[in-house]
């Protein structure tokens, strides 16, 4: 009998850096470390970014292929799904200009006038945007005084933002190393930027930051309005992506943290991008490879190598699924905390104990599902008739709330799937539009619908019978499209390809921990420097979770501050944090 061994191969070169996960991130830390590299001592000359799937983007990608057994073939010519992520807006504005990703590629449609549309089953409908005078007209037929308040709390959150902007592009302060006079210009630099989000605030709004921190966005929209049209569309941001209710704890920083982005200056603004999000991938491995970094896809992997001299563990490169051995003065991890501290390093004798238990109480509850659509005609609601047949209006280019539509109502759909693990009755559905506006990603006359559903529990979709698991995903499918045909008939009839992405599908195709979309959990116990554990290493000069308790090994994913969404932060500060490390 043939016996075949399994042979590590070396690669022909040690790379100063390779970056695990070719998603947005990952590609960010690349190019910075690539570009800025350039004036600094110890140059990062060789850059390797590593991608397992066939596509870099990780989660802001666009695929138009779809596998089926081992052969990739285009079954819907055409057709391009952001098959994750869908809309930009967090990326920071700084990003964008340093690395010029408008020269490379990169374009995007603002959503105008409007950029919400609540559909009611009433035939009453709430749109919103950025000019107020149309704002107030709208809310104006729920309630006057709601269209009285509407500015004002558009005012109130915009200078809550501008308190967190400072901490969003800039490394956490590192309690564990501590603050000293010893080494006072290290000390100052930590204290800047929370200093400057004080200032940003004004000492009188630090009360009401820290409600809005800690408090349901229930009780902060209440507080506000007394419509329940308006009160449920603004708390679909407090929900979006994570397991909680409006009315849980804390919510409102999620609602926060959807609102703190902005696009060519216009605060709060979000767009879509031309091609899909891969495009902004696909911009940023470009600034990469024009920087000198080389970047490899179908490379899987499989664990992080160390050793161990003198008590101290350090990296020494990577081992990939085929065998090849990729030696490394320095590691980055764009995979989530679990992958990064749990799969890929050895299971014994690299972490110390208590970073280790806080890593394994990391949560990434998740009950979010991605449906992407290809439909031959777009939607037409019943509230808002279209003018001309098949031709995008305004409110077709919007984020369109749909399903439950009050806070009450969201709350009973999220205890419903939270108690009984099952997908909620009436669930909260965001549907968008992108070839509205975006004609490159469908055939003419014909559309690309994404679909965001809440409260659809992991455990219900991951038992160990595929044919279940398949049954259950078309039934969820089947029960949306039936609710969206309340508001707008024959929308079912129109489609003709459903791509339904369960979290354990999100998990599976993402690596996403749990099909959390944030990396983990935006809880109040890991954001800002307890994320993602309030455990670092304990050597002098730490400075966030960037860094971590193995010398030369990094995390640049949006585990670390300042969390998910397509951001970049993680990724640009990861680097920026290597970089001063390397000048030492």
């Amino acid at each position: 009998m043939l016996r075949l061994s399994f042979v590590k191969k070396f690669s022909t070169k040690t790379y100063d850096t390779v970056i695990i996960g070719g998603g947005h991130n990952g590609l960010a830390a690349a190019a910075y470390l690539a570009k800025q590299s350039k004036t600094n001592k110890n140059p990062q000359k060789n850059i390797l970014v590593l991608e397992s799937r066939h596509i870099i983007g990780g989660a802001a990608v666009t695929e138009k292929r779809f596998a089926i057994l081992i052969f990739a073939i285009e079954l819907y010519p055409g057709f391009k799904y952001s098959r994750c992520s869908y809309l930009l807006s967090l990326l920071r504005p700084q990003i964008i200009n340093e690395l010029e990703l408008k020269k490379y590629g990169l374009k995007y449609y603002l959503r105008e006038p409007w950029s919400s549309f609540t559909p009611l089953k009433n035939n009453q409908y709430l749109l919103l945007g950025h000019d107020r005078q149309l704002n107030y007209e709208q809310i104006k037929k729920f309630s006057t005084k709601d269209a009285n308040a509407y500015a004002i709390y558009e005012d109130w959150l915009a200078s809550m933002v501008r308190g967190v902007n400072p901490l969003l592009d800039s490394s956490p302060i590192d309690l564990a190393s501590g603050l000293s006079m010893k080494n006072l210009a290290a000390s100052l630099k930590q204290i800047g930027p929370p200093l400057n989000a004080i200032k940003e605030l004004g000492v009188k709004n630090i009360g009401s930051f820290y409600e809005l921190l800690t408090a349901p966005a229930s009780k902060i929209l209440s507080q506000w309005f007394e419509s329940e049209p308006l009160k449920a569309t603004l708390a679909t941001d407090a929900v979006i992506g994570a397991n909680i209710s409006p009315m849980s704890t804390g919510s409102s920083y999620v609602l926060l943290h959807h609102l703190m982005g902005e696009l060519d200056e216009k605060s709060g603004a979000w767009g879509y991008v031309e091609g899909g999000m891969g495009s902004v991938s696909s911009a940023i491995a470009a600034v990469a490879k024009d920087n000198g970094v080389e970047i490899r896809t179908n490379s899987k992997v499989k664990q992080v190598l160390v050793e161990t001299i003198n008590g101290e563990c350090k990296v020494t490169g990577v081992l990939l699924e085929s065998g090849e051995v990729i030696e490394a003065h320095t590691v980055m991890s764009n995979a989530t905390p679990k992958v990064t501290f749990l799969d890929l390093l050895p299971e014994k004798g690299t972490l110390p104990d208590d970073f280790l238990k806080a890593i394994h109480g990391i949560s990434y509850s998740s009950a979010t599902t991605k449906i992407n659509l290809a439909v031959n005609s777009l939607p037409n609601f019943t509230c808002l008739p279209n003018k001309e047949n098949n031709q995008p209006c305004p409110h077709h280019s919007t984020t369109i709330h749909l399903g439950a539509a009050s806070l009450e109502e969201l709350n009973e759909a999220y205890k419903e799937s939270s108690l009984n693990q099952v997908p909620s009755k009436v669930p909260m559905i965001e549907m968008t539009i992108p070839s509205s506006l975006d004609k490159t990603i469908s055939p003419p006359g014909k559309h690309v619908v994404t679909l965001f559903v809440q409260w659809t529990p992991y455990e219900y979709f991951s038992t160990t019978n595929t044919e279940v698991n398949e049954a259950r995903k078309s039934k969820l499918a089947s029960d949306v499209f039936k609710i969206i045909d309340s508001y707008c008939p024959g929308f079912e009839k129109s489609i003709e390809h459903v791509d339904v992405l369960t979290p354990p599908d999100l998990e599976k195709e993402f690596n996403l921990t749990g099909g959390n979309i944030f990396h983990g959990c935006m809880n109040l116990d890991a954001l800002y420097f307890v994320r993602p554990t309030s455990v670092h290493a304990k050597n002098p000069g730490q400075v966030g979770g960037y860094r971590t308790p193995i010398k030369g090994y990094y995390m640049c994913g949006s585990g670390g501050h300042p969390g998910g969404g397509v951001m970049g932060s993680p990724g640009k500060q990861a680097a920026l944090t290597l970089i001063e490390d390397l000048r030492k």
